[in-house]
């Protein structure tokens, strides 16, 4: 079924229908991923795993390429205007479509590729967290 709702929603919903299903939840691939990661982190030590705590936080609030390239393609065209219109709009020729599509494709791309970056980013934080609280080396703030 489509929706726009998004990926939470959608896995809700699989969760939903699998356990209508009598199917275990445990045996989805999304649930191994998570308890994969929870495992490796609890096997590190505490000192190691907040330095990486904080290589994941820097990965979540940087900035990052991707955003660097979604805002300076356009000016870096607006630079080479007139060149840029003269070869893409010559004689009829139908290239800036193809310029545009792929532009658009490689944007789209891009912006979709950044965000699950920095929602994986955002599960980790949560994970280690966890993992330290547990273990008393974590202020619950």
């Amino acid at each position: 079924m489509f929706s726009l709702r998004g990926d939470a929603h959608k896995f809700y919903l699989k969760l939903k229908r699998s356990k209508r299903n009598n199917y275990p939840i445990e045996h989805f691939i999304e649930m191994k991923e998570i308890e994969e990661i929870e495992t490796f982190y609890k096997e590190v030590e505490s000192p190691t795993l907040k330095t990486i705590r904080y290589r994941m936080i820097k990965e979540k609030k940087g900035s990052g390429i991707i955003p660097i390239y979604i805002t300076s393609t356009p000016w870096l065209m607006l630079a080479f205007a007139k060149p840029l219109q003269k070869f893409l709009l010559q004689d009829g020729s139908e290239l800036w479509l193809v310029f545009v599509l792929t532009y658009m494709a490689a944007l789209t791309v891009s912006v979709i590729v950044h965000f699950k970056e920095k929602a994986w980013a955002a599960v980790h934080i949560e994970i280690i967290e966890e993992v330290l609280k547990k273990r008393g080396e974590m202020n619950s703030s």
